[in-house]
């Protein structure tokens, strides 16, 4: 055997170990499947964990499974589909109302970067009585802060003609086609308004402070079969949210790859550049209860909850004080 087929038959050899050693630790992973809301300009937070392997860093395959709406996810959840979501707590406060098994183990968007959009000629939010309204599920993030505007401006609900649709782009399309006078969607949507004669008439900070936009739940039964992984789970978030947050470019370029998005399109820097502008993103995926009980005071207020919740027994912070051990400073 010639030196040169010695050196090849050890690269060969060389290559297949890397191979067999690669598909050892892909097959080490655990899975974890995780829901969010469809995928939008702020892409790159909610998949940075996912995408850019700080979830197999945890030792975790992260399967990111997208749903229209956050009220699907919470389906998908009790019914065993999925090991977490993200999503608003009004719905899960309405499941664990009813008997639901819901844990909220952190909520790492703790103000909203969203509003009520509505035609240009709507002058203000009391204009809003006898419109049409584009929300989405009971209970989801679009239906409570329509509902919570209306109630701040002693608009009854009865007085507006509600719509149920899809995802916010859903909505802002109807909105720009005139199907509805008003709608609650993202603020990604705002640099889009003018060129389609819509304006941002609301923005939720200026009018709900108190509202979490997205907490992640799960269920007593994963956390009691599988604590480990929402351990690893949250410390692999916790690390990219960290991540996303001091890297601009690298969280706006995973948004559009995510969302398929133009490099023209201003969305993406938008959201995060307001994502820096209200701290609208906290890493540390703190639980506070004081907000989760202003949200069920609204509940309680726009008929949605017909009694009060056991708020401290939904909260497991357990989790997110090892996954910040596990995560590191």
């Amino acid at each position: 055997m010639t030196v040169t087929m010695r050196a090849t038959g050890s690269v060969l050899a060389a290559a297949l170990l890397i191979l067999v050693s690669v598909g050892a630790d892909a097959q080490t992973l655990k899975p974890w499947r995780h829901g969010v809301v469809e995928a939008k300009s702020d892409a790159g937070f909610a998949f940075m964990a996912a995408e850019r392997g700080f979830a197999a860093k945890q030792g975790l395959q992260l399967e990111m499974v997208q749903f229209k709406g956050d009220a699907l996810a919470l389906k998908a959840l009790l019914a065993g589909e999925l090991d977490s979501y993200e999503g608003s707590p009004g719905g899960p406060l309405l499941a664990a109302s009813h008997g639901g098994d819901i844990k909220i183990i952190g909520c790492y968007w703790p103000a909203l970067t969203y509003g009520i959009f509505s035609r240009a000629t709507i002058a203000s939010p009391a204009d809003l009585k006898g419109k049409s309204f584009a929300i989405s599920s009971p209970g989801a993030l679009p239906d409570l802060l329509a509902r919570a505007v209306l109630e701040k401006y002693n608009i009854a609900s009865d007085d507006v003609r509600f719509s149920v649709m899809g995802s916010d782009a859903d909505r802002f399309r109807a909105l720009s086609a005139g199907v509805v006078d008003a709608a609650s969607a993202s603020t990604e949507f705002a640099p889009l308004a003018d060129a389609a004669s819509i304006k941002l008439l609301v923005h939720a900070n200026a009018v709900v402070p108190n509202y979490l936009r997205f907490c992640t739940f799960t269920s007593s039964k994963q956390l009691g079969e599988r604590r480990n992984e929402a351990v690893s789970f949250l410390a692999a978030e916790i690390a990219a949210l960290r991540y996303a947050l001091a890297n601009r470019e690298e969280e706006i370029k995973l948004t559009k790859e995510i969302t398929g998005a133009k490099p023209e399109d201003p969305r993406a820097a938008y959201i995060f550049d307001e994502v820096t502008r209200y701290a609208a993103v906290n890493p540390e995926m703190p639980i506070p209860l004081d907000r989760l009980a202003w949200m069920q005071d609204l509940l309680l207020k726009t008929g949605n909850l017909t009694k009060p919740v056991d708020l401290p027994a939904m909260v497991d912070d357990s989790v997110r004080a090892k996954a910040l051990d596990l995560a590191g400073k």
